[in-house]
């Protein structure tokens, strides 16, 4: 029975309750549990205090909805997972880690919604067509995104102003083929530290990469006046910086744009995961801001669902922008019609914004979980954690980041060296990690095992 009275809440409680009937065999990985309504009216509670507490079990690796096979315990009263949801064996001399701590992974929840399912059901159903989908992207999907900007960012766009890509490679590899109107070899400056896969694939699209120096909270503008020739576009992570994870003033926003206006420079604003922010609200995007700037607002689908769809947008305004979109008719469409027509009716049904909404819960829980296990250590400074699924580790000079990278997988725990990011500047001694894609469980189990590294490498250089 859980306590009326308590000051500690009740979905709390019934997390609690619900553990410790996994972890003592009382409830076992054969048991589905009960509906969340019939739990609800069983223990006299809302029916969101039951999914709250399936949602954040779910999300500790505890348990797994199977839609309309119910709600079902993946872990023994040992602590292991059972097979189905337990960590791939390593065969041979494979080198696989089992827990991936690599950045950009999220949680693969929307698969497993039932909304999401319906939303495919419905696509696959419709009349097959016989011409391939609208170059641009499919008018029901750039509706889809035009309302989801509104709602989550605040645009004020409309459907006219969306491009449907193939995620962010593919819309970077289209922007350099449209700049390539006006250069024969269009020249981006970048941060540095920043993405290595924009960075590679600017370049393999013909485009001269420039990097530019940046601190935690992203470029600051004075830095741009000693940039000679003005380049043709600049490619920039405002919201969240990546990977350093801060996020660029107001002030530094509106300098950018009068630089942009003033110097004729198309801005790309990798927009990547502004959804997930755990204590302050998002700034304002700077495709939203006022000015006469060419701004191209880069989103994709990748942190919010997940990569494996492959599918993205771009949303364009200007003469950027019609040359945008006269390249994406001259390439044709990378995205298939009926995934763009499964993700139109999932996000105008709610689908999408229901998912955010719970899988920041869990990113949220993740990130305290975190805090829990590395945040009081006084050897490494923790960054990068307003927002996001991932997080930075800085780490003494004593403690290479690259021999903690090896040691942990070793030990079945891959993670990314700070250094990876890097292109021209001293690279900084730390670590990066993704916490969206494992279970709580396998999150603890890692920071513990990445805890125990850190003792014995302190204590060898002590």
């Amino acid at each position: 029975m859980l306590d009326h009275r308590s000051r500690v809440p009740l979905t709390s409680q019934l997390v609690v309750r619900l553990r410790e009937a996994i972890l003592d065999g009382t409830v076992r990985p054969e048991h589905t549990l009960p509906a969340s309504r019939r739990l609800a009216a069983g223990l006299g509670v809302s029916r969101g205090v039951v999914v709250r507490a399936y949602e954040q079990l779910a999300g500790e690796g505890y348990l797994e909805s199977r839609g309309s096979g119910g709600t079902r315990v993946t872990v023994r009263s040992d602590g292991q997972g059972t097979a189905s949801a337990g960590p791939r064996a390593v065969s041979g001399t494979e080198q696989t880690a089992t827990i991936d701590l690599t950045p950009g992974r999220p949680s693969g929840a929307p698969f497993r919604d039932r909304g999401w399912r319906a939303a495919w059901r419905t696509a696959v159903a419709e009349p097959v067509e016989v011409e391939i989908p609208a170059i641009l992207g499919t008018p029901a999907l750039r509706a889809a995104v035009a309302e989801h900007l509104a709602a989550s960012r605040g645009l004020a766009v409309s459907a006219d102003d969306v491009v449907i890509t193939a995620g962010t490679s593919d819309a970077l590899q289209l922007i350099v083929t449209a700049l390539r109107g006006a250069a024969d070899r269009p020249r981006v400056l970048m941060e540095d530290p920043g993405y290595p896969t924009a960075r590679r694939v600017l370049s393999a699209a013909g485009a001269v990469v420039q990097a530019l120096p940046v601190a935690d909270d992203g470029l600051e503008a004075a830095q741009l006046a000693g940039v000679d020739p003005s380049p043709d576009a600049i490619l920039v992570t405002p919201s969240h910086q990546y990977p350093l994870g801060g996020r660029m003033p107001v002030k530094e926003r509106l300098a950018l744009l009068a630089w942009a206006e003033a110097n004729r420079v198309v801005i790309l604003e990798d927009d990547y995961d502004s959804e997930f922010r755990h204590r302050r609200m998002p700034l304002p995007a700077l495709a939203s801001l006022p000015s006469a700037a060419e701004v191209v607002l880069v989103g994709t689908f990748s942190k919010s669902l997940s990569p494996w769809l492959r599918c993205g947008y771009l949303v364009v305004r200007g003469t950027s922008g019609q040359r945008l979109k006269d390249a994406r008719l001259d390439l044709g469409t990378p995205v298939s019609g009926v995934l763009q027509s499964a993700l139109a009716h999932y996000i105008a049904g709610g689908g999408l914004a229901r998912h955010i909404a719970r899988a920041r819960r869990q990113y949220a829980h993740r990130r305290e979980l975190l805090l829990n296990r590395l945040g009081g250590r006084a050897d490494v400074r923790l960054a990068a954690l307003d927002g996001g699924l991932h997080a930075v580790i800085r780490l003494p000079q004593n403690v290479p980041a690259g021999r903690v990278a090896e040691e942990a997988l070793q030990l079945g725990v891959r993670v990314v060296t700070l250094a990876s990011y890097f292109a021209e500047q001293p690279p900084e001694n730390g670590l990066v990690i993704g916490y969206g894609a494992p279970t709580d469980l396998q999150l603890a189990r890692a920071l513990d095992i990445m805890a125990g590294i850190l003792d014995r490498m302190a204590g060898d250089s002590g």
